[in-house]
């Protein structure tokens, strides 16, 4: 096994949330559980592709479960995993800092102007 190595804590977390999607990922199912087709729904930018190759980084590192219902056609639902839900702490910073950055630079972001059309 690979052993880790990083030079400061920062690099560490990036190295486990850092990547487009994931942060977008975890920040959607800290709501709870959601299927795949709805994850590509509320992230649209990500392709298929690239949703399902971050689902399986963030699964590698234990911050999310994949269940497989078994139905025709089968369904995937992603879960938070406790170690997942431990970062939402940061991803909570996060939003509160992206929100004071859009309102000095007066910018609406896409989901604000959304929900008020």
């Amino acid at each position: 096994m690979k052993e880790l190595q990083f030079h400061c804590p920062v690099e560490a977390t990036l190295s486990l949330i850092g990547g487009k999607h994931k942060p977008l990922i975890l920040w959607h199912l800290r709501q709870g559980p959601l299927h795949y087709m709805e994850l590509q729904r509320l992230i649209p930018q990500a392709t298929p592709k690239m949703l399902s190759q971050q689902l399986r980084e963030l699964g590698r590192c234990g911050m999310l479960l994949r269940e497989v219902i078994p139905e025709t056609p089968p369904k995937t639902l992603y879960h938070l995993t406790p170690f997942g839900a431990s970062v939402l702490p940061v991803l909570d910073a996060m939003c509160s800092w992206g929100e004071g950055y859009l309102e000095r630079e007066a910018v609406t972001p896409c989901c604000a102007a959304q929900k008020q059309g």
